[in-house]
């Protein structure tokens, strides 16, 4: 098993369900968390290199762009509606991310099945 797989996925995930946490209940600190996870999950795409690896990072960085102005919006501006809104831009982008990651993941040469 591929730990550095495992943790990559894990990150994008906790991402995914970290927005959609968020959108479920609008609450600053799960908006902060989607933030968090959302930074860690670009960073750990920095330096992939595989057949989608630009794909997803630019994905990634849409999410981070659309998160982050989301929680200025709800900390600062108090604008729940606007930091929804982005949110659920940032939701799209997680889910691009995870469809290029199965789409990697299913043209890879090293499955072991």
């Amino acid at each position: 098993m591929d730990w550095g797989k495992v943790i990559y996925v894990f990150f994008q995930l906790m991402s995914l369900t970290s927005v959609a946490g968020y959108l479920y209940d609008h609450n600053e600190v799960a908006l902060f968390i989607a933030v968090s996870l959302n930074l860690v999950s670009t960073f750990l795409k920095i330096g992939v290199r595989n057949i989608v690896a630009a794909e997803l990072f630019a994905a990634s960085l849409v999410a981070d762009l659309h998160l982050i102005p989301a929680f200025i919006y709800e900390v600062i501006k108090h604008d729940t509606e606007a930091a929804v809104a982005m949110s659920i831009g940032a939701l799209i982008a997680n889910i691009v991310t995870i469809i290029l990651s199965f789409i990697e993941i299913s043209k890879s040469k090293d499955i072991n099945w």
